[in-house]
């Protein structure tokens, strides 16, 4: 006897105890003979191999998806005149530049994004029309007196 042939020897597996059953024969109600071992055919390849996890993705499954995202600025001021201008700026690229935006449009739009937007935009347009109002008010004030110093002119 050599080295290698102890060392096989002493590495070899040793018999399974749960080795598979033995193959006895019983009858059946019929009459044919069968086996234990061909009673349970099914269960024992699943009891024996073990579920190996497959290398690589599930088929069926759709990959990840990245997303791409765009930077478009949009910015729209307002001045207490209620005249409103946007600018919008795709990057570092200006897309456009002072364009003229009726005050209604601005509210809508807000209206549409979110009611926290549009509620401060709302106060702020309000406000330039109350002091529109009072100019208007003043103006026609102004105008009535001009009318009344051209009619003592014509007296």
């Amino acid at each position: 006897m050599t080295v290698d042939s102890l060392t096989q020897q002493e590495t070899a597996p040793e018999a399974p105890e749960a080795s598979a059953p033995e193959s006895t024969p019983s009858e059946t109600a019929n009459g044919s003979a069968t086996t234990s071992a061909d009673a349970a055919p099914a269960a024992e390849p699943a009891a024996e191999e073990p579920a190996k996890p497959k290398r690589g993705r599930p088929k069926g499954a759709a990959p990840a998806k990245k997303t791409r995202t765009v930077e478009l600025t949009l910015t729209v001021t307002g001045t207490a005149d209620g005249e409103w201008q946007a600018e919008l700026k795709h990057g570092s690229k200006w897309v456009a530049r002072g364009l003229e935006i009726p005050a209604a449009a601005v509210s809508r739009a807000a209206k549409e994004l979110h009611a926290d937007l549009s509620i401060p935009i709302d106060e702020v347009i309000n406000a330039a029309r109350e002091q529109q109002a009072q100019k208007v008010a003043q103006l026609e004030a102004e105008l009535e007196q001009a009318k009344q110093a051209l009619a003592e002119l014509d007296n």
